[in-house]
C-alpha cells in the first residue's frame, strides 16, 4: 500500500523523536556514569575547620612592646583622665603624701589622647620591666631618674621631648603640670627617632583565657559584686559589678570614674589585687615612699562576679610577676582589661 505524504511527515517527526530520545538517554547515561566516576576517583575533601578564637584584648602573635604611660591621679587631676579604656594593664600604687598614680599599658591601639602625664617613680619601672615596655613619663624622682640611667630603660620623658611627643591643655582649669596628654602616633615617632628596640623579648605578662572562666567552680570562689581598696583617707578605689556587661564599674572617693573625652564610665573585666608594704624614703624631704615587692605574698583575683584567693610570686626587678591558683598552677584571666591594685600593707581591702 502506498502511503501519503501526510503519513511519510508523521513517520519522520516520529523517528526524529524516537531518536533525540535516544541520544538524551546516552547523553545522561554517559554524564552520570563519569561523573559518578569522578566522584569515585577524586579523594575526600577534608571538613572545613572549626574557626580558631583569637583572645580580644590583645593580639598574642604580635611582637611590638608596650607602652607603659604614667597617669596624674591627683585628685583635682583625675577628672581630666583620658584614654584609659584602651590599656589592657594598668597598676595603681601608693606614692607620696597618700596619694596614687597609675601606669597604663598600651599594645597595638591607635589611642588619639593619653593623659595626663606624671612623672616617673622608681618602683614603677619594676613594672616596666617585666612587660618588657617603652617607659612614658613627664620628669621624674631622684630615685626613679637614677634607675632609668642606671638600667638603661627605654623612656620617653616629656621634661626632655615635650614640645615634640606631648602636648599641653592650657584650656584645663588646672596648673599646667597637671595638662600634659600623648598620643599613640607621637610615642611611635619617639621610638622611631630614638632607635629603640622595637620587638619584645618577654611574653605576656597575664594568661588569658579565650572562653570565659566558670569562676564559681573555682575552689574557694566567693561572691564579689562589689570591691573597696583603701589606699589611704583620701584615695579609696571601687568597683560595682555589673552584670550586664560583665565587668566592674570603677569609682574613685565615690565618685564615678569616667574619661574627660568620652563621659564614659571606665570598666574592667579583671582585677588582680594584693597588698605589699611601703616605707617613706630615708632623707626625702617630699616623702617619697619605696615599696618591698620582690618577694611573694596572697591576693585575690576578681572576675565575672567572683574573688578567688591567689598567690604571687616576683622574684626580680626585671622579672615578671607570677600569679598562682592555691593549689600552684598558674592563673589564667578572663580575655579582658585588667586593673592591677597594688595596696599598701596596713590598709584595708573589702571584697563584697
Amino acid at each position: 500500500m502506498k502511503m501519503s505524504r501526510k503519513g511519510k511527515k508523521i513517520l519522520f517527526i516520529s523517528l526524529g523523536v524516537i531518536l533525540a530520545s535516544a541520544v538524551s538517554v546516552f547523553l545522561i547515561f554517559k554524564f552520570d556514569v563519569f561523573s559518578n566516576k569522578e566522584n569515585i576517583d577524586k579523594p575526600h575533601e577534608e571538613t572545613q575547620k572549626p574557626e580558631v578564637k583569637k583572645l580580644k584584648i590583645v593580639n598574642e602573635d604580635s611582637k611590638t612592646r608596650p607602652y607603659a604611660v604614667m597617669i596624674n591621679n591627683l585628685n583635682q587631676a583625675r577628672k581630666y583622665q583620658a584614654g584609659l579604656q584602651d590599656a589592657y594593664i594598668i597598676y595603681e600604687m601608693i606614692v607620696e603624701g597618700g596619694i596614687t598614680r597609675y601606669m597604663a599599658l598600651f599594645k597595638d591601639m591607635p589611642t588619639t589622647k593619653i593623659g595626663t602625664v606624671r612623672s616617673a617613680r622608681h618602683y614603677y619601672l619594676d613594672y616596666a620591666l617585666e612587660n618588657d615596655a617603652y617607659y612614658v613619663h613627664w620628669g621624674w624622682s631622684d630615685q626613679a631618674k637614677y634607675d632609668i640611667q642606671a638600667l638603661k630603660i627605654n623612656n620617653i620623658n616629656g621634661l626632655i621631648y615635650g614640645g615634640t611627643y606631648f602636648w599641653k591643655d592650657r584650656t584645663l582649669n588646672i596648673g599646667t603640670e597637671h595638662t600634659a596628654y600623648t598620643n599613640i602616633e607621637k610615642l611611635s615617632a619617639a621610638v622611631d627617632k630614638l632607635g629603640f628596640r622595637k620587638e619584645t623579648n618577654k611574653d605576656l605578662l597575664l594568661n588569658y583565657s579565650v572562653d570565659e572562666i566558670n569562676m564559681s567552680e573555682i575552689k574557694n570562689a566567693t561572691i564579689a559584686n562589689s570591691v573597696t581598696i583603701n589606699y589611704s583617707r583620701s584615695y579609696v578605689t571601687s568597683y560595682l559589678y555589673d552584670e550586664v556587661t560583665k565587668t566592674y564599674l570603677r569609682s574613685v572617693n565615690g565618685v564615678a570614674h569616667t574619661d574627660y573625652d568620652t563621659k564614659l564610665q571606665y570598666h574592667f573585666k579583671n582585677i588582680i589585687t594584693y597588698k605589699l608594704e611601703n616605707n617613706g624614703i630615708a632623707g626625702d624631704n617630699k616623702g617619697r615612699q619605696d615599696i618591698e615587692n620582690i618577694g611573694a605574698g596572697n591576693g585575690f583575683f576578681i572576675s565575672n562576679g567572683y574573688s578567688i584567693p591567689i598567690t604571687w610570686k616576683k622574684e626580680s626587678r626585671s622579672e615578671q610577676t607570677k600569679y598562682y591558683y592555691e593549689d600552684g598552677s598558674e592563673l589564667k584571666v578572663n580575655d579582658g582589661n585588667t586593673f592591677i591594685q597594688i595596696e599598701p600593707n596596713n590598709q584595708e581591702l573589702i571584697i563584697a
